[in-house]
């Protein structure tokens, strides 16, 4: 691990744990570093800051903000008296699983559908196609569908009805006839 110097003991293992934890999103380290390190700053940070503080390169830097931006998970602030680009970070963590959830959706899922939806129109006209083979590819395309649908209408929720929701857990269940 990268190790983080001038910060308290609990923010270097938020960041170091952060940027592992983007790996796992398909996310660099040095951008989820980043964008932990600015979500836990008490003020905008510049570039030339977040650079010393978590000893990176200054282009590594640029390009992760550049991405951090892209995702909307960071914007540039101005800071009176000082012509610097300043970064803060969204402290929403509902907005901020918003959006990493919508940039999800647009990186995976929307390519999958679309795929998906080729494949099977391929497969229904090709002779050489096994019926098991077709029927598995629908059954993707049914599920993708279904987790689509599920995103568009579970984004439209008021927030503290979704936390309810989340609440819940598996005792919603309960709920739908059949569900225990």
């Amino acid at each position: 691990m990268t190790e983080i110097t001038k910060l308290p003991g609990s923010i270097e293992r938020f960041v170091l744990h952060w940027g592992e934890m983007g790996g796992f999103w398909g996310v660099n380290r040095s951008v989820a570093q980043i964008h932990a390190f600015l979500m836990t700053a008490e003020r905008p940070m510049t570039a030339e800051d977040i650079a010393t503080a978590l000893e990176m390169a200054r282009s590594n830097v640029s390009n992760s903000l550049k991405e951090l931006s892209n995702w909307n998970l960071i914007r540039r602030v101005p800071v009176r008296g000082d012509r610097r680009d300043h970064f803060e970070a969204e402290s929403d963590v509902w907005e901020v699983a918003s959006r990493i959830a919508a940039g999800r959706k647009a990186k995976e899922i929307d390519p999958a559908l679309e795929t998906l939806r080729q494949c099977v129109a391929e497969a229904e006209n090709d002779p050489n196609v096994h019926p098991v083979a077709l029927k598995r590819l629908r059954e993707m395309l049914e599920f993708t569908e279904t987790i689509d649908r599920w995103y568009g209408q579970i984004t439209t929720v008021a927030r503290p009805k979704l936390m309810a929701l989340l609440k819940l857990g598996a005792r919603i269940a309960t709920l739908i006839p059949g569900g225990r």
